[in-house]
């Protein structure tokens, strides 16, 4: 159990990005609530672990979803649930759990669509699914993820979350579909840029601040409080994201550089640029194009640097952080209403 808790996915990792930006009473705190929740993260993983056994399925589907899901993750969504789950009334272990799990399942499913859409390469620095297996076998697997999602929140003692949850699905499909039709010719616009980041990405987080929270029986209002919660940590976390593609590390991002600047897609950094910069939607239309190679999407980096882009989108992500922790703030002090607004503001100081 010691060895499971000290590898947690998400809190081991933050607390060491915290310590080396000089962070150390950040660090100190996540590590305490990565001790704290150490039962639940342990018998998280243990039971993502269980569905790992599917890929000693002769169908090369299963088999591509438990090969994504054996890559790890930071399995921030999941700790939404565990969290929220404990701002009220304790709610059964098994519920929690379940749903928790639904939350990485469904998440684990848009990665293996996405990377057929994207026609991805790498991911968590290995081969997607879809290069070990197929393409075929990895929309099969990211289905099969999806349907076992489903199953789980119909077990559960919230049957109500099974609306939420496929309305939520929806929204995420429909969020990937605006994102095809605009990928690759680069015509910058915010308004499209902020429906994309909050289906695909926020509105997950949305349900999972709804899961736990329903799950802990709290009033209406609190429940809705904290899904604005979530939808503004959502936008936060693919923000950062945003900037981990113009300047992470690839060995902690587990991501090749540049990755979303080569497929053209809307990045916040990228609109406030074309915003700012004469002839910048070219510059970048041409790193698109293979024109320049890495010099030319370096030079992208530059101009984004210069024109205070990038520093700019890790402000609005650290306002959008702030306005999460006030809405969870407003809540009864406790301890798990803490460690939600620790992990929020963990958001901004990741490196991966």
């Amino acid at each position: 159990m010691d060895a499971l808790v000290m590898k947690s996915p998400v809190l081991s990792p933050l607390a060491d990005a915290a310590r080396g930006v000089g962070e150390h009473s950040l660090a100190g705190q996540l590590t305490a609530m990565r001790d704290w929740l150490g039962v639940d993260l342990a018998e998280l993983e243990a039971q993502l672990r269980e569905l790992d056994a599917l890929a000693q399925d002769p169908e090369q589907a299963k088999a591509a979803a438990a090969y994504l899901l054996a890559s790890g993750g930071k399995r921030v969504r999941p700790m939404v649930v565990l969290l929220a789950s404990r701002l009220g009334t304790p709610a059964p272990a098994a519920d929690v759990r379940n749903l928790a799990v639904v939350s990485e399942l469904i998440h684990a499913a848009t990665l293996l669509h996405d990377d057929v859409i994207d026609e991805g390469d790498e991911r968590r620095g290995q081969p997607t699914a879809r290069r070990v297996y197929s393409n075929s076998a990895s929309v099969l697997g990211g289905d099969h993820l999806l349907i076992e999602a489903l199953r789980l929140v119909q077990r559960s003692g919230s049957p109500g979350l099974l609306g939420s949850l496929l309305d939520t699905i929806s929204e995420i499909v429909t969020a990937e579909a605006l994102q095809l039709e605009w990928r690759g010719r680069f015509e910058p616009d915010r308004s499209t840029y902020l429906r994309v980041i909050q289906g695909k990405t926020a509105v997950l987080f949305r349900w999972g601040f709804e899961a736990g929270a329903t799950l802990a029986g709290l009033a209406q209002e609190d429940i809705e409080r904290l899904m604005e919660a979530g939808m503004a940590l959502g936008e936060a976390f693919q923000l950062i994201d945003d900037v981990l593609d113009l300047e992470g590390e690839p060995a902690e991002t587990g991501k090749v550089l540049f990755t979303d600047l080569r497929e053209g897609k809307m990045t916040w950094p990228l609109i406030l640029a074309a915003e700012r910069v004469d002839g910048f939607v070219e510059q970048v239309r041409r790193c698109m194009s293979d024109e320049g190679g890495l010099d030319s999407e370096r030079g992208v980096v530059q101009t984004l640097q210069r024109c205070g882009a990038l520093a700019d989108t890790r402000r609005l992500a650290t306002e959008r952080v702030d306005h999460a922790r006030s809405l969870i703030g407003a809540l009864p002090a406790s301890p798990a209403q803490r460690a939600l607004e620790l992990l929020a503001r963990s958001v901004v100081e990741r490196r991966s």
